[in-house]
């Protein structure tokens, strides 16, 4: 069974990365000037270099390929017990090479952007073919993309002293809050990647994407009890995205979130109806939906939504789209991993099932067209479909008379992580945060539960979609096969019939 997992935190370490002192390096790449492939040929690699390891690539027949070059920084500050406990900055360079033939691929990568290191790894790449070459690679062309990640205010001209007093504010207010926080840790993050893609047909497309993230967790105790509640926020832009609102916001959402749960209790265990706050309670979105929309999975018929297009799979209040233009979002994206232009696709219109989440190699299988949906951790890694922002569009009722209606059950506000078997469709997600619901009326606080499902059961269940949709900001990182991609989520709040609540026995 394949296994997809999200959380949310911190940036996910990469292998490979270099680290530099901090005062070698402010951190961010700046955004390339000049037209697409300039940044690389900075580097060496020339259109003369491109072209011949495309050749090398197709040497021995490959149908298709693509050459993905990065270049990526990151600076990260972490405080800790009011004191800086991390401050670093890495980056990483390099090329993945892929050869397609038919639905199989050859991949390789090299750190080196030698052209020898290049055409070695385009040919080991290429052994995945064994035939003459067929594919005639076209004269470069540099293609122009949209920007959706505008950034007034870019990392590479702030230093680390800023980012140190950014935190330490961020830790004083917390502490400012409630005279029952006890510890803060503060981690702010910041990143910026400069991809080029290159294509046979001639495509050369280069995207330079930021990334901005803030974390703080508190832990706070009245007597003898004690408990830690985190939050997060992050997307794609620069420094002006920490403006006094999102930081406040979030300063006092961790705050909020450890006091609730020192006065909270584990729920009664079973099978009842449970409402999704708007918001983060997308996770079920993601985890018991999204991944099975991920073509893959359904060309390979693992995913149990295979059989499903246009077929009712919700009811007629559920329309669930996975966009990747929403501009400055976590999951938005300029152009996809394999030079696609990225769009909005409605996976789910009205309770049918419309679309899969498509990269080149499952577009061609079903014979439609990619939905810029081919996504990678990095240039180690080939792409596949992937999910960029997943939300679901408002229903027709409101969020008291979702909650009214439930004589007893659970009221779901806050998340930390989730996990799908895709095979079989069961899901986990852990409830961090919530309340128990009576007679139409929110009750008693309950923390710490496992909620457990069927995908496909769980969205034939939602039979109540309230008005108040939510993108939420967190810092959703999404694992799949190895690979970690940021995401985003949202969605209004929904009553599921019933779920599964891994509480206490009463």
């Amino acid at each position: 069974p394949v296994h997809c997992t999200l959380h949310e935190g911190p940036f996910p370490s990469q292998k490979g990365q270099t680290p530099l002192m901090p005062d070698t390096h402010n951190g961010l790449l700046t955004k390339p000037e000049g037209p697409p492939g300039a940044h690389f040929e900075s580097m060496g690699v020339t259109p003369e270099v491109l072209q011949k390891v495309m050749s090398a690539a197709l040497s021995t027949g490959g149908e298709d390929c693509d050459l993905y070059f990065q270049h990526a920084a990151s600076t990260s500050v972490h405080l800790s017990d009011q004191k800086v406990a991390q401050a670093s900055t890495h980056v990483d360079l390099g090329m993945g090479v892929r050869v397609v033939v038919g639905d199989q691929v050859g991949f390789a990568f090299s750190e080196d952007l030698d052209p020898t290191a290049l055409i070695a790894a385009a040919k080991a790449a290429a052994q995945i073919a064994n035939s003459n070459p067929s594919t005639h690679t076209h004269p470069l062309k540099p293609f122009g993309i949209p920007n959706r990640y505008p950034v007034t205010r870019p990392w590479e001209e702030v230093d680390l002293a800023h980012r140190v007093n950014m935190v330490r504010e961020w830790e004083a207010k917390a502490f400012g809050l409630d005279s029952r926080v006890k510890r803060v840790e503060a981690q702010l993050a910041d990143a910026a990647t400069v991809v080029m893609i290159v294509r046979p047909d001639g495509r050369v497309v280069e995207d330079w994407r930021p990334m901005s993230m803030g974390r703080l967790q508190c832990t706070s105790a009245d007597g003898s009890v004690r408990d830690s509640g985190m939050s997060a926020v992050a997307g794609r832009a620069g420094l002006e995205y920490f403006n006094e609102e999102r930081s406040q916001r979030f300063i006092t959402e961790a705050v909020d979130r450890s006091i609730f749960l020192l006065s909270a209790v584990a729920p009664p265990a079973g099978e009842m109806p449970v409402v999704l706050a708007a918001g983060p309670s997308a996770i079920l979105l993601h985890e018991a939906i999204g991944h099975g929309m991920e073509a893959d999975f359904n060309r390979k018929r693992t995913s149990i939504y295979a059989d499903k297009m246009n077929k009712r799979i919700a009811c007629p209040h559920v329309t669930v789209v996975d966009d990747g233009t929403i501009p400055g979002s976590r999951g938005a994206l300029n152009i996809d991993d394999e030079g696609n232009p990225t769009e909005r696709t409605v996976l789910v219109e009205d309770g049918i099932l419309r679309s899969y989440l498509h990269d080149e190699i499952s577009s061609r299988h079903y014979g439609v067209t990619p939905t810029g949906s081919g996504r990678r951790q990095g240039f180690r890694y080939a792409p596949m479909p992937r999910m960029r922002a997943t939300f679901m569009e408002n229903g027709p009722h409101s969020a008291d008379e979702i909650i009214q209606s439930v004589e007893k059950g659970l009221y779901c506000l806050s998340f930390s992580n989730g996990q799908v078997n895709i095979g079989g469709g069961d899901f986990a997600f852990y409830m961090r945060q919530g309340f128990l619901i009576e007679n139409g009326k929110l009750t008693q606080p309950v923390k710490d539960v496992n909620i457990i499902g069927n995908g496909p059961d769980a969205l034939a269940d939602i039979d109540l979609v309230a008005n108040d949709a939510v993108l939420d900001e967190g810092g959703w990182t999404c694992g799949k096969e190895g690979q970690s991609v940021p995401v985003t989520q949202g969605m209004p709040t929904v009553r599921v019939a019933k779920l599964v609540v891994g509480g206490v026995n009463q």
